[in-house]
């Protein structure tokens, strides 16, 4: 089965706390997948961390703990618990363990989780592929590939000849498949789970030891036979042949197709992460308070500047950075925010399209119309690059979020769909190689400076691409090359808290001011 990325599920989402979609939602959807394989009875858990990955040295830091323990007690990732979910594990009476060994395979993502209680032990081993999104690897050593994306049902069993026998002329799957091993088991993606006659037929067969179901923990869910219109620019382009639909029209037609669900549907699904995004600025600019992180409230410094007229001029521009600072300060506060397309990242896109609208005075409409144009662009990007800093750096992060901007501020302003290709392309082409090295082990700074760069550039890409500047270089080449140069990315400059700013005296002395005292640094400022 083919997987194509949704604009709710890869691009847009989730909505969530924490300072790291890939770091805390992932790991919480991670989580949320073993509680199910353990029938919510877990009573000690081991975690291993390869030490040549990212999670080796930010699984503390970054929210990783966090969201795998929220996950565990079957938390969503927008619970307000998360940030104590620490001790609400402890109370839970559920025995944590956390190793740091070698796991091999590469990723520098990867969870392997053991889970006990009185009546069994099982293993599961997954990644995050940024943005919140994941992939399950292995049950109990066994190859596996779970997205999270279908209602998942495992038969473990001795004898599978007659039990998919059986399931094929009783039940409705999307996908069936035998999985081999030490311990062996059939799995079944399907739209909802076994009816419950079903499985007391099958608990009932000669072979089947116990039955495991997952619930899907992402929103929009794949299906058999699954096609989209266009999953490249180019192609995007050939089906508008004679169409001349607008971006954002592209894009409903795609999450129409992607998500089988009307045009309605879509653009109301987006209209309420817009009125999300919406609160968390409003937030952020009453002023945000939290004990653990470096920077405070400097986007309330900015709006003072702003307001007595003490700053250079540029309305949309100076909109722009005084709303992408508020949402990075309530993600940073643990606030509710939406991972767009991460949570490092979460400040350049709703702040450069927030501060446009706002600055020209837009109706809401409007404002979802470029979300949902940024969304495509997105869906192009996690298709054929990545969204992980792990795995990019910052060019993944903030550099698809600015190049996603651009396009839809050329949307929100009348522009044609060939200015909005062309903006995400030249704004996409700034950002090739941007790291991604966090002051203090915190995605704070210079996360801050980065997403006021990729929103600013956005806009002067908009506004070059609206005065017909050449791009020079398709977008699919360019994306196509953000992949590459990832590639070559050092692994200490891909948020491993181990090159670039990490690594400074200053950001040293930051790191350990916050591990003895949180919120020492801050206050001492």
């Amino acid at each position: 089965m083919s997987k194509y990325p949704s604009i709710f599920n890869d691009v847009i989402g989730p909505v969530m706390r924490g300072p790291s979609s890939s770091h805390c939602a992932a790991s919480l959807r991670i989580a949320r997948l073993c509680r199910d394989l353990m029938d919510e009875n877990i009573k000690d858990i081991l975690i291993e961390f390869d030490p040549n990955g990212s999670l080796a040295t930010t699984h503390k830091s970054q929210g990783s703990d966090m969201g795998l323990f929220g996950g565990f007690l079957g938390w969503e990732a927008h619970d307000e618990r998360l940030p104590e979910s620490a001790k609400f594990i402890v109370t839970a009476g559920i025995s944590v363990t956390i190793n740091i060994v070698d796991i091999g395979n590469g990723h520098p993502n990867l969870y392997k989780i053991t889970l006990h209680n009185n009546k069994e032990t099982r293993r599961l081993t997954a990644i995050s592929t940024g943005g919140g999104m994941i992939e399950v690897i292995a049950i109990d050593e066994v190859p596996v590939c779970m997205a999270g994306d279908y209602f998942e049902t495992l038969i473990y069993c001795d004898k599978p000849e007659n039990i998919i026998a059986f399931l094929k002329a009783s039940v409705k799957f999307d996908d069936i498949e035998f999985h081999k091993g030490e311990i062996s088991f059939i799995e079944i993606k399907s739209q909802a789970f076994l009816e419950e006659g079903i499985c007391k037929e099958l608990q009932a067969m000669d072979g089947v030891l116990f039955i495991k179901q997952l619930q899907p923990v992402l929103p929009v869910m794949a299906r058999k036979n699954l096609q989209v219109p266009f999953i490249t620019c180019n192609e995007m382009m050939e089906y508008n042949a004679g169409k001349n639909k607008a971006l954002w029209q592209l894009a409903v037609d795609y999450e129409m197709a992607r998500g089988n669900i009307t045009a309605v549907e879509v653009f109301e699904k987006m209209r309420s992460i817009i009125h999300i995004m919406g609160n968390a600025i409003e937030l952020g600019l009453k002023g945000t308070h939290y004990e653990d992180r470096i920077l405070g409230s400097q986007s309330l410094q900015f709006k003072e500047k702003l307001e007595a007229n003490k700053l250079v001029g540029g309305d949309a521009n100076n909109r722009i950075i005084m709303y992408v600072s508020a949402m990075m300060e309530v993600k940073s506060s643990m606030g509710v925010i939406v991972a767009a397309p991460t949570a490092g990242s979460c400040g350049a896109l709703p702040g450069a399209l927030f501060g446009t609208a706002h600055a020209m005075q837009l109706h809401e409409d409007e404002l979802v119309k470029g979300m949902l144009s940024a969304g495509l662009i997105g869906v192009f990007i996690a298709a054929h690059a990545t969204f992980a800093a792990e795995v990019g750096g910052c060019m993944a992060e903030t550099g698809s979020g600015g190049g996603m901007a651009a396009a839809a501020i050329v949307e929100m302003k009348g522009g044609t769909l060939v200015q909005c290709i062309a903006a995400s392309s030249l704004a996409l082409q700034n950002s090739l190689g941007i790291i991604c090295d966090p002051i203090g082990n915190r995605v704070e700074a210079p996360c801050l400076g980065r997403n006021v760069m990729a929103a600013t550039n956005a806009m002067s890409c908009a506004n070059m691409a609206l005065s017909n500047y050449e791009q020079l270089i398709p977008l699919d080449e360019v994306i196509e090359t953000i992949k590459a140069v990832g590639d070559q990315i050092h692994h200490t400059l891909r948020c491993t808290n181990l090159g670039g700013l990490s690594i400074t005296n200053a950001a040293k002395k930051i790191e350990a001011m916050l591990e003895e005292v949180p919120g020492k640094f801050f206050k001492s400022c």
